[in-house]
């Protein structure tokens, strides 16, 4: 894998449809070419730009499209940090995605040692929400992080908001039976208040019941968002229950964002495909990537949205939910990606025709026609080669845990 960090060669893309940026660049206008200079700033926008290029320049060709840089809104990346997480690289530049998205991986307790070992040194954005357990995923499902009041510290994990705002960009709480036990819904509301006060959103994962999905939707506001949302479980399941159907679809109405959180649990083909033929689009396509997840159901980004893409969401909704969105929903600058002296943030793919047989969080497979394959990923200065995961053969289901057999 190519990985260029270039201190003084300009890039320059050539020939390459954009898509997901502004209504002024429809998708399928004609093929641009695009420079980047020495510092990993955009220097031109136009046809037959890559001829002039400096004497020197990485050349990136033969691919089709050109979208923001991929974002992934749902990952665990605090690798030594919690025995679920895996490194920043695995699921980043080479996947063809420039910003990453933890998901509660860390507590107030613990915040600082992620921002130090993994958010400063990666080559990636990281941002993160913010678990309201003070331990966040340590021993993921083996101790929750919710066991009760002693849990949480609301003190501290305010003052860890407030030292580190620019990493943290929402809060997080895993709401399902084997995390909170018969506690129910308080810590839902606890987290709820902390996001009313940090004036931050609030990721909630819906999982098995108690509590109820139906509950959980009623507690969150506009910009507040649910993870796992399509995902195939019993008593969370939005097509075995027309009433929660509704309620989900009466909350993205009014402003909850839907985000897919893919995981090795929390998709289903038979669900996604039903709210998408019904008009109910998720806001955001994510990963949960984490060491269960990488070589089980999941692999990557590019995979997660060409499972979207198989299940009706049209190819531009797909493109924005990887790009734009997942950046809008935590604050970070979701416009401007082709003006001249911006940092470079973009992803360079293909849509391949093909045969290509994957599972969901259930394990039923399917083959898919057409995948979405990242070519090149520019993050200012690091110019990196990218393509999709494969996981080794004989995998790809879903990957229990192996201390207690819970598939995350």
């Amino acid at each position: 894998m190519l990985d260029t960090l270039f201190k003084a060669r300009p890039v320059a893309i050539e020939g390459v449809r954009p898509v997901g940026f502004e209504p002024g660049l429809p998708a399928g206008a004609e093929a641009i070419d695009i420079v980047i200079d020495t510092e990993g700033r955009i220097a031109g926008v136009g046809r037959g730009l890559a001829a002039s290029a400096p004497e020197g320049a990485l050349r990136v060709a033969g691919a089709g499209w050109v979208s923001p840089g991929w974002a992934d809104l749902h990952t665990h990346l605090w690798y030594g940090g919690t025995d679920i997480s895996i490194r920043p690289e695995q699921a980043g530049l080479g996947r063809g995605v420039t910003t990453l998205v933890d998901a509660g991986s860390a507590g107030e307790a613990n915040f600082h040692g992620f921002r130090e070992f993994i958010v400063e040194p990666a080559r990636e954005k990281i941002v993160a929400f913010l678990n309201v357990g003070s331990i966040g995923l340590v021993a993921c499902n083996r101790v929750s992080e919710l066991i009760d009041m002693r849990s949480i510290d609301i003190d501290r994990t305010l003052a860890c908001v407030e030292a580190n705002r620019d990493v943290v960009v929402g809060l997080k709480v895993r709401a399902s039976a084997v995390i909170l036990g018969a506690w129910g819904l308080t810590p839902v509301r606890l987290a709820k208040k902390l996001s009313r006060i940090t004036k931050l959103p609030l990721m909630v994962h819906v999982g098995e019941p108690p509590p109820l999905y139906d509950d959980i939707v009623a507690l969150l506001g506009p910009g507040d968002i649910v993870t796992h949302c399509f995902n195939g479980k019993a008593g969370g399941s939005l097509v075995e229950d027309e009433d929660l159907y509704r309620l989900v679809e009466t909350a993205a109405e009014r402003g909850v964002l839907l985000d897919v959180g893919h995981g090795g649990a929390s998709y289903s083909f038979e669900v996604g495909e039903a709210a998408i033929a019904r008009g109910l689009l998720p806001h955001t396509i994510s990963t949960d990537l984490h060491n269960r997840s990488l070589d089980g159901a999941v692999w990557d980004l590019a995979t997660t949205m060409s499972k979207l893409l198989a299940a009706g969401m049209p190819f531009e909704a797909v493109v924005d939910a990887s790009t734009t969105r997942p950046r809008s929903a935590v604050a970070l600058p979701s416009s401007g990606f082709l003006e001249v002296g911006r940092t470079a943030d973009l992803t360079v793919f293909d849509l391949v025709d093909g045969e290509t047989v994957v599972k969901d969080s259930q394990g039923r497979r399917a083959t898919l026609h057409r995948m979405f394959e990242p070519r090149f990923a520019v993050l200012g200065r690091h110019a990196t080669e990218a393509h999709r995961h494969t996981p080794p053969a004989g995998q790809g289901g879903p990957a229990p845990c192996p201390h207690c057999g819970w598939v995350a």
